[in-house]
């Protein structure tokens, strides 16, 4: 697997570090428990970051030097892309040939580097986009910058040169061929999970306790995710403000245009707030502004454990970005059997069902928001937590592998079928993908 990007060890909820860390490093434990060797391929930013990290049996972290460890965005990151690949391929060429039987690449970064490396390795390349430059430019937030043409010039390469296609719903799947003219035949919908055994329901006030919050039974809404215009956080302070005595939980740390690089010494630090959009300080003075401060309560970025404490400290968890691949946030908060109002943006109308776990809300508008949430207290937010509880069960790491399984082994039964062996010393000749040990991907 290659996440360039982030690393799937990164604590999710700030920087680039988000749902897709979980799904690459939750995917990964997964195959390794059916016997599939897994080696994740990362971009080391720190010093200190070893270069092998055995996660689990199975799974391995390679952490590649490519570029400063600090001070790069993301949109840096296409200068260091032939420095990465440069160390991925040397990772493979420590190995006889045929040690990797697939390359999965998470993100277009990723696609760049996996298309050189499944090429020089005669072997398949699985991708999943997780987002596209053109849907986030569709569906910009106020002050939030465009993605550059840079990326849908890669993106537009890496689907063409792909033997499959991950995509998180049906709704991406048809943005891959309206937007990318990808191959419907090659795309395989395979819906992101939630670890069922982690996130369940618990003990609100023992929650609350924990997390040093004294609101007793007062309604409490919360927002879990990277402060950023994407996310939007503003959305539901704005909201909030206008639904009296409800009190509002906020947990995670800037990201993506809500930072800026650090003056001479490198790295990145928090842009100033621009109407408390892109920071935890914005959002702290959109607070006051609203007059709702002593209803407002922020934490950073939270562990997993930590995390099911805020969705079962919460009565509501609001997930109103202005766009989505899926949203693992609001799988995860409905396992803990908490109810989701979220935006009806990209995967989210799949990961809550409107009017049964949760509700959907058509655009930003702040009465509309308002409305839905209130609703939601009025109706009683028990009332739907047993049905959060069902929806949230139809999404689980083991399907979202058993899927995967079945995608990597079409494209490999494709590969196979396009380049037939040629000569003795092609030892892929009768292999086939199996859940046992020995597989890598």
């Amino acid at each position: 697997m290659l996440s360039v990007h982030t690393s799937p060890l990164a604590q999710p909820g700030t920087g680039d570090a988000g749902g897709m860390n979980v799904y690459v490093m939750q995917t990964a434990l997964e195959l390794a428990r059916r016997g599939v060797d897994v080696e994740i391929f990362t971009r080391a930013t720190s010093s200190a970051d070893p270069p092998v990290v055995r996660v689990a049996p199975g799974v391995l972290v390679r952490n590649v030097v490519a570029g400063p460890f600090e001070g790069l965005d993301k949109n840096d990151l296409p200068t260091q892309l032939c420095a990465f690949t440069a160390g991925v391929l040397r990772a493979e060429a420590t190995h006889e040939p045929g040690y990797y039987d697939v390359v999965h690449s998470h993100y277009w970064l990723s696609g760049q580097v996996g298309w050189l490396a499944a090429d020089r390795w005669a072997v398949p390349l699985v991708h999943t986009a997780h987002t596209l430059a053109a849907v986030k430019n569709a569906s910009l937030a106020a002050g939030d910058s465009p993605e550059p043409p840079l990326r849908a010039v890669g993106e537009q390469q890496v689907v063409d040169e792909a033997d499959r296609l991950i995509a998180n719903t049906e709704h991406e799947a048809q943005q891959l061929v309206s937007l990318h003219r990808a191959d419907p035949d090659r795309i395989d919908t395979v819906h992101p999970g939630v670890d069922l055994e982690a996130f369940t329901p618990g003990d609100r006030h023992a929650a609350r306790a924990a997390l040093g919050l004294g609101w007793g039974d007062l309604p409490v809404v919360a927002f879990v995710g990277r402060i950023q215009p994407l996310k939007a956080p503003d959305v539901l302070l704005r909201a909030a403000a206008r639904l009296p005595g409800v009190h509002v939980l906020i947990a995670g740390g800037p990201s993506g245009s809500g930072l800026i690089p650090r003056p001479g010494a490198g790295g990145l630090i928090p842009r100033p707030g621009a109407g408390g959009l892109t920071t935890p300080n914005g959002l702290v003075h959109l607070a006051a502004e609203l007059g709702i401060t002593d209803r407002v309560t922020f934490l950073p970025p939270q562990s997993r454990d930590e995390l099911v404490r805020v969705y079962r400290a919460a009565d509501v968890v609001a997930v109103p970005s202005y766009s989505e691949s899926f949203g693992l946030v609001a799988v995860e908060a409905q396992a803990c059997g908490t109810p989701v109002v979220a935006a009806a943006v990209g995967g989210l109308p799949v990961a809550v069902r409107d009017g049964v776990s949760g509700a959907l809300v058509d655009g930003h508008d702040i009465d509309d928001w308002a409305k839905a949430i209130g609703d939601v207290f009025t109706r009683g937010p028990a009332t739907m937590r047993a049905a959060a509880l069902e929806h949230a069960a139809g999404f689980s790491w083991g399907q979202t592998v058993d899927a995967l399984l079945e995608s990597y082994g079409r494209a490999m039964d494709d590969y196979r079928a396009l380049h037939p062996p040629v000569g003795p010393s092609a030892r892929r000749s009768g292999r086939r993908f199996s859940m046992r040990r020995g597989v890598r991907a």
